[in-house]
């Protein structure tokens, strides 16, 4: 295995991005005018799937392959296996999910990419230890992606639990639920959350910034040690007893604390990480930075009865939150690295073109769908022609991260007809 094969990996890590942004945007049109023959919870179950596990989970694989390990361990046909067959997977997924909801098939191809992801974690770990990366210059980095992994395994306990669930008869009950936002907690607050960290130390230690190893440390205890019970805030829809208030606002409280050491640390080489990004790197890596802050400063405001029932009563918060981590963090900050290194460009216009459209569309539909909820908050009812409006401004979600898809997929192609790999 190569680096172009790698590079080549990225791409349909891309194209899945692709396909995740055209079914949200047919979701979107079937508040406008809904498709016969589609049912729209089943294809909402295709959509989160491919993004979680097309787009994400492949985009982590190749960024932790690729640069954590030294070459020789890459090279593994292991992980070209591990990575082509969940891929398979995801394509089960995305034909079974809009068709049969959670049915046999669906079932059958979600369990296969989880037993896939248990493979990718014990073989990475295994190499790792074989690199010795916890004793090396990347140990801190590595360290929060050790953590990611162990949430990653964590997340599944999840979907483990829904088949007892459903099998007693409790579907649709608040432990059904409560399984579900167990998974999703440990995934986008663990698994991608922490494995972004990763990658963010990774920059520093590579690039060898002077900073502070006692706050770094300081930074991943409080972030790996609330991780675990701010899983709690996803419960308070619930309304549980007060405790479980106090441990939930507890953890979202050290989070952050966590964010203001992350912000000392940085401080002092602020200007010398920015100079590492060109322009357009720059400036979706603020994004993502911005995204990022949100995220903890949202998860604090709910941990009070109030802000939890009024956020679980107007959906339009829980999507635009969801979309803020997943989009305007995880996605943001990968594509930020990955052009960081050189894998993918802005250089050429229609990539430019695409990432703006992609860029103004995401930003625009935030601020639509957060407007919505506040003005059911105050009760001045809903915005005219809203599901008009936010098709509308979807429609660039996907036609701006094609635009860009297809200009990484020229680059590389020329790159290949020039005999060389991009630089």
């Amino acid at each position: 295995m190569n680096i172009q094969s790698k590079r080549n990996w990225l791409l349909v890590a891309l194209f899945n991005l692709v396909v995740v942004a055209f079914l949200g945007l047919l979701l979107r049109w079937m508040f406008v005018a809904p498709v016969a023959g589609i049912n729209h919870n089943y294809l909402l179950h295709g959509h989160s799937h491919v993004a979680l596990l097309g787009w994400l989970y492949s985009a982590v694989f190749v960024a932790l392959v690729a640069f954590f390990l030294p070459p020789e361990l890459q090279q593994k046909k292991t992980y070209t296996w591990q990575f082509w067959l969940s891929q398979g997977a995801v394509l089960g997924m995305l034909l079974s999910f809009p068709v049969q909801g959670y049915g046999a098939v669906s079932i059958f191809f979600s369990t296969a990419h989880i037993l896939l992801s248990y493979w990718f974690a014990l073989q990475f770990l295994k190499d790792g230890k074989a690199a010795k990366l916890s004793i090396g210059k990347h140990q801190l980095s590595y360290a929060f992606v050790k953590a990611a992994l162990f949430f990653l395994v964590l997340s599944s306990l999840g979907p483990w639990a829904m088949g007892p669930i459903m099998a007693t008869g409790q579907s649709g009950s608040e432990l059904y639920f409560n399984a579900i936002y167990f998974y999703l907690h440990f995934q986008y607050n663990g698994w991608f959350t922490f494995t972004v960290l990763g990658l963010l130390f990774w920059l520093l230690e590579h690039y060898k910034f002077s900073f502070s190893p006692k706050y770094g440390r300081l930074f991943f205890r409080l972030m790996f040690w609330s991780c675990l019970p701010a899983y709690l805030l996803s419960v308070l829809w619930s309304k549980p007893a007060a405790a479980v208030y106090a441990i939930g606002g507890a953890a979202a409280l050290a989070q952050v604390i966590g964010l203001v050491v992350l912000l000392l640390l940085v401080k002092p080489i602020n200007k010398q990480v920015l100079a590492l990004f060109g322009n357009w790197s720059r400036f979706i890596l603020i994004l993502a930075g911005m995204a990022f802050t949100a995220k903890f400063l949202m998860q604090l405001a709910t941990a009070t009865p109030y802000m939890a029932n009024l956020v679980y009563r107007l959906r339009f918060f829980i999507i635009g939150y969801l979309h803020l981590v997943l989009i305007g963090f995880v996605s943001l900050f990968m594509l930020a690295f990955f052009a960081q290194q050189g894998w993918v460009s802005f250089k050429q216009g229609m990539s430019r073109w695409g990432m703006g459209m992609f860029l103004a569309a995401f930003v625009g539909t935030e601020i639509l769908l957060f407007l919505q909820g506040i003005f059911f908050w105050l009760g001045v009812g809903a915005i005219p022609v809203y599901h008009k409006l936010l098709f509308g401004l979807s429609i660039s979600l996907p036609v701006g991260i094609l635009l860009f898809f297809v200009a990484q997929v020229r680059r590389e192609k020329a790159c290949l007809s020039e005999g060389k790999v991009a630089k």
